[in-house]
C-alpha cells in the first residue's frame, strides 16, 4: 500500500520591522529654540543663519508658528565656534559667573534705589496700586480706616477721661479695626503686581493672606485685652466718672461706623448680583476677602458699641460697675467669633477650594461634548481665589476623529498616490513617521482649542491643563 502524500506546511512570515534602540545619537533629532541654542551653547544670532530652520507650532494660543533648529545642528556649530567641548564648558561657568554677579549687583541697586527713593519722597506714585484704591473693596478699605482711626482717637481721649472698662474695649476695638484693615490694604496692593517667573500664578492669594492674618490680629490684640481688661474690672471694680461725653462719642461711633457698614454692604450686594450669587453665599464663600473683614469688622462694631452704651447706661442707673466689666467681656466674646470666622474661612480658601458643583458640571459638559473627546477622568477644578478658577482634567481622545481633523486638511489624491508608492518596509516606515508626526500636531492642535474655548465660554478659568490619555 502506498504511503500517504502528506500536505505541504505552509509557514506565514509576517513582516516587522527590527526594533530601534533609542539613545542619545537619535535624541541629537530634538528640536531646541534660537533662545535656547545661543543661551545653551553660548552661540549669536549670527551662528545660527547658516543652519537648518525648521517651522513648528506654536502652544501657546496668541503665538503663530516659531522656528528651531535640530540640536545636533546647534552642537556641531558649537564647537566650530569654540573648538572644543572643554572650551564651551569654561564660557558656559564663565557666563554663569557673570549672570550671579549682575544680579546681585541688580539686587544691591534696586536697594540703593529704594532708599533714595524713601529718602527724597516718591515723586511718581504707582498707578495700578494707587487706582485700586479708588473703587471696589480698596475703597472700602481705605473708607474703614479713616473712620476707624478717628474713631480710636476719640474713644481713647473718652477712656482716659472715664476709666469705663468698656470704652477701654471699644478704643481697642477701633485701633485692632484700623491696624488690620491697614494690613488688608497692604494686601490688596500685592494683590495687584504682575506674575513673575517665581509666582506664575500671580499674587491674588495674598488678599487672603492679609485676611487671615487680620483675623488672627483681632483675636489676639481685640478680643484677648478686652478679656483682660473685663476681667479685671471684675476682679478689682473701680468707680466710673462722668459717661456723658463717652455717650456722645459712642453715639458718634455708631454712626461712623454704620457708614462704613453700608459702603461695605453695597459693595458686596453689586459683587454678589454681578456673578450671580445670593449675599449670604458671597460671605460664607469669602469671594472678596477684603470687604468680607470690613464687613465683619463693622458689624461687631456696631454691635460692640450698643453693648458698651447699654452696659454703661446700666451701670450709671445701678452705680454697680460689673456691668460696665461684663460689657468689655462681651465685647471681646464678639471679636473672638468675628476672628474664628474670618481664619475658617480664608483658611479654607487658602487650602485650595473645588468650585461650586453646579459650574464643574459646565466645564465637564462642554468637554465631554465635543466630538474629539471620548471621556474625561480626575477633573479637578480649584478656586484660586476672588473668582479665579485653575482647571485640570485628564483627556481621553478619539484617534479616529484627531486623524480626521488631519486628513480634512491633507490632500487626498496626494496622499494616495504616496501610499501607492510604499513598497518596502523602510518606506512604509518613513511614511508612517512623517504623518505620525503631523497627527500628533493635529492632536496638540486640538488641545489647544479645547483649552481656549473654555477660558472663552468661562471667563473665570485662568488657568487650563489638559493631559492627553
Amino acid at each position: 500500500m502506498p504511503p500517504l502524500l502528506q500536505p505541504p506546511i505552509q509557514v506565514k512570515v509576517k513582516a516587522v520591522l527590527k526594533k530601534r534602540e533609542y539613545g542619545p545619537k537619535y535624541m541629537k533629532n530634538n528640536f531646541i529654540t534660537g533662545v535656547r541654542a545661543i543661551n545653551e551653547f553660548c552661540l549669536k544670532s549670527s551662528d545660527l543663519d547658516q543652519l537648518r530652520k525648521i517651522r513648528r507650532r506654536s502652544p501657546h494660543d496668541d503665538t503663530e508658528a516659531f522656528t528651531v533648529f535640530l540640536r545636533s545642528d546647534v552642537e556641531a556649530k558649537s564647537l566650530e565656534v569654540w573648538g572644543s567641548l572643554e572650551a564651551l564648558v569654561r564660557e558656559r561657568k564663565r557666563r554663569k559667573e557673570a549672570e550671579i554677579e549682575y544680579r546681585e549687583n541688580l539686587f544691591r541697586n534696586q536697594k540703593l534705589l529704594k532708599e533714595y527713593k524713601d529718602f527724597l519722597g516718591e515723586t511718581k506714585p504707582r498707578s495700578s496700586a494707587t487706582a485700586v484704591f479708588l473703587r471696589g473693596p480698596g475703597k472700602v478699605v481705605m473708607v474703614a480706616i479713616c473712620i476707624n482711626g478717628l474713631n480710636f482717637f476719640f474713644k481713647l481721649l473718652a477712656w482716659v477721661y472715664t476709666g469705663s472698662a468698656s470704652m477701654f474695649s471699644e478704643a481697642i476695638h477701633s485701633l485692632a479695626d484700623t491696624c488690620n484693615q491697614a494690613l488688608l490694604a497692604l494686601g490688596i496692593s500685592q494683590s495687584v503686581r504682575i506674575p513673575d517667573q517665581s509666582h506664575p500664578y500671580g499674587f491674588t492669594n495674598m488678599r487672603y493672606i492679609a485676611s487671615l492674618i487680620s483675623g488672627v490680629g483681632i483675636f489676639m490684640m481685640g478680643a484677648g485685652l478686652s478679656w483682660y481688661h473685663g476681667v479685671m474690672g471684675l476682679l478689682h471694680p473701680q468707680p466710673i466718672e462722668s459717661l456723658l461725653w463717652a455717650y456722645c462719642i459712642l453715639a458718634g461711633s455708631l454712626v461712623s461706623e454704620g457708614a462704613t457698614l453700608l459702603v461695605a454692604i453695597n459693595e458686596i450686594r453689586r459683587s454678589a448680583r454681578a456673578r450671580g450669587l445670593s449675599f449670604y453665599q458671597y460671605v460664607i464663600q469669602a469671594r472678596d476677602p477684603s470687604t468680607n473683614v470690613v464687613l465683619l469688622e463693622d458689624t461687631a462694631a456696631v454691635l460692640g458699641v450698643t453693648l458698651a452704651a447699654t452696659c454703661m447706661g446700666l451701670t450709671s442707673l445701678t452705680g454697680n460697675p460689673y456691668y460696665d466689666s461684663l460689657g468689655s467681656l462681651g465685647v471681646g466674646t464678639l471679636l473672638g467669633a468675628v476672628s474664628a470666622f474670618l481664619i475658617y474661612t480664608n483658611t479654607e480658601a487658602l487650602l485650595g477650594r473645588s468650585i461650586q458643583p453646579d459650574q464643574l458640571q459646565r466645564l465637564t459638559e462642554l468637554l465631554e461634548s465635543d466630538p474629539a473627546v471620548r471621556a474625561i477622568h480626575d477633573v479637578k477644578a480649584t478656586d484660586m481665589g476672588m473668582s479665579q478658577v485653575r482647571f485640570k482634567a485628564e483627556v481621553d481622545f478619539d484617534g479616529r476623529v484627531v486623524t480626521r481633523s488631519y486628513l480634512e486638511k491633507q490632500d487626498i489624491e496626494q496622499l494616495l498616490q504616496e501610499i501607492q508608492q510604499v513598497k518596502t518596509l523602510e518606506e512604509l516606515e518613513v511614511f508612517m513617521l512623517k504623518h505620525g508626526e503631523n497627527i500628533i500636531d493635529t492632536l496638540g492642535a486640538e488641545v489647544d482649542r479645547l483649552e481656549k474655548e473654555l477660558k472663552q465660554r468661562n471667563p473665570e478659568v485662568r488657568h487650563v491643563d489638559l493631559e492627553i490619555l
